[in-house]
């Protein structure tokens, strides 16, 4: 049976999901070389699903396993365009495949946006998170936040700054932000959504979360819900359901509240110096389903604005990019160029390949599908393998790049489960690049 080497790019879910396709395909056997920027592998799994959700994190048992293959290797802060271009990926593998993910957050492009106070979601979740890319430190010191988004990202960010140290406390967060946390200020937050509550894109789930915190007040105005909920389909229903319950409770005094506000558009950002308050307007929904402002504008009271209105994927350096998109151009996972076609050789899944959507379990189907194209391809290839895994590790060599292995993630997970028990924790992220690159050094 042919042998056949590829690259994958990301070591998230989407390009995990991909090599464990790859290796396990009967038609070609497949070696796999997987490069990440960061030290560290699972991508979103470990920067993006909340810290509150242990749950969710749990699938990087079984991507473990695949790092764990025999056919897999693990080239950890290795940055494509920098370390290695994809001019060098093309011509030393058979095939490369690209899961970069859409790391990019969205702007609102409002008067205000860059005041001191204005963040994106990207930003603080990747504080909170312990991404080493983080800025240093959030002064939880606003009173009140305002949270644009209406997906799941927006849900995470205001239920966290809601939640109180005791029950943000068994979580792997930073000790530096766990610090942050303890002395916030913050006492309500409020969930601007520019559509009505029947067009959010919420999970049953995480929006019952907020229902159940310990120590908060959701506040949901009844009137903003539509009445007939059984003629919505069965998960905008749920949605309803939930936030008709919200709206029944009476509030109880708690130290902290959730505004829900919606069918509202941030119009600006007010303030001098920083953020002082978020100027929205009342919306309204067109026969042809286009959101317009209706001219009443209100002011929210906050010192504190963080955006989560979608993501994209950064273009990549020698590969097409779809501007209006966001995102890796492709068809059937096959990168495409608009002016040549089909790039051969080159592949894209996940959420490079088509938009920040869908869950964790989304990217698998997405990879497999990707990986069809790939071996398709490779059935149809009758060259030789263009180069050995010695010949990979001597061209990095070579520019003295010096990868961290599996091996090498492995020391830096021992060292954050060491670290999480000296505070009484299963684990505590470790933040700053040199620690992780020293624990990830080869021995």
């Amino acid at each position: 049976m042919r042998t056949a080497r590829v690259a994958v790019v990301g070591a998230g879910p989407s390009g995990l999901y991909a090599a464990d396709a790859l290796v396990r395909a009967s038609e070609v056997d497949v070696e796999v070389d997987i490069f990440d920027r960061l030290p560290t592998p699972y991508g979103l799994v470990r920067y993006g699903v909340a810290p509150d959700h242990p749950r969710i994190k749990g699938v990087i048992g079984s991507l473990r396993k695949v790092l764990e293959h025999d056919r897999v290797r693990l080239f950890g802060d290795v940055e494509l365009g920098d370390a290695v271009t994809a001019a060098d990926l093309g011509s030393i593998f058979d095939a490369v495949v690209y899961a970069t993910g859409a790391a990019v957050d969205r702007r609102l492009d409002i008067p205000g946006e860059d005041l001191p106070g204005s963040c994106s979601a990207t930003e603080f979740v990747s504080w909170y998170s312990g991404h080493p890319d983080s800025a240093p430190s959030f002064v939880l010191d606003a009173r009140a936040v305002a949270v644009v988004g209406a997906g799941n990202v927006a849900l995470d960010v205001a239920r966290l700054l809601t939640k109180s140290h005791a029950e943000l406390a068994g979580t792997d967060m930073p000790v530096g932000v766990l610090e942050a946390f303890e002395a916030s200020r913050v006492r309500d937050v409020y969930l601007v959504c520019r559509r009505g509550p029947e067009r959010t894109r919420f999970t049953a789930k995480e929006l019952r979360e907020l229902g159940e915190l310990g120590d908060c007040d959701v506040v949901v105005d009844g009137s903003d819900l539509p009445l007939a909920e059984a003629t919505f389909p069965a998960p905008v229903a749920s949605n309803l359901r939930i936030l008709r319950e919200l709206s029944d409770r009476p509030a109880s005094g708690a130290r902290r509240r959730v505004h829900l506000c919606f069918r509202s558009r941030p119009v600006a950002i007010t303030g001098t110096t920083a953020v002082e308050g978020l100027a929205v307007e009342a919306t309204e929904i067109t026969g042809d389903g286009v959101v317009r402002g209706s001219g009443d504008l209100r002011t929210l009271p906050v010192d504190m604005v963080v955006r989560a209105v979608g993501y994209r994927s950064p273009a990549l350096p020698g590969l097409p990019h779809d501007v209006d998109r966001g995102l890796i151009p492709s068809s059937d996972g096959r990168v495409v160029d608009g002016r040549s076609g089909v790039v051969q050789g080159q592949y894209v899944t996940g959420w490079a390949k088509r938009g920040p959507s869908g869950v964790v379990g989304t990217n698998r189907a997405c990879a497999v599908a990707t990986v069809n194209s790939v071996l398709a391809d490779l059935a149809h290839q009758r060259t030789a393998i263009k180069h050995t895994a010695a010949e990979v590790d001597a061209l990095l060599a070579q520019r003295g790049v010096r990868p961290v292995a599996y091996g090498g993630w492995l020391a830096i997970d021992s060292g954050e489960i060491a670290l999480g028990a000296s505070t009484g924790r299963e684990r505590a992220k470790i933040v700053d690049w040199s620690t992780l690159r020293r624990l990830g050094a080869p021995a």
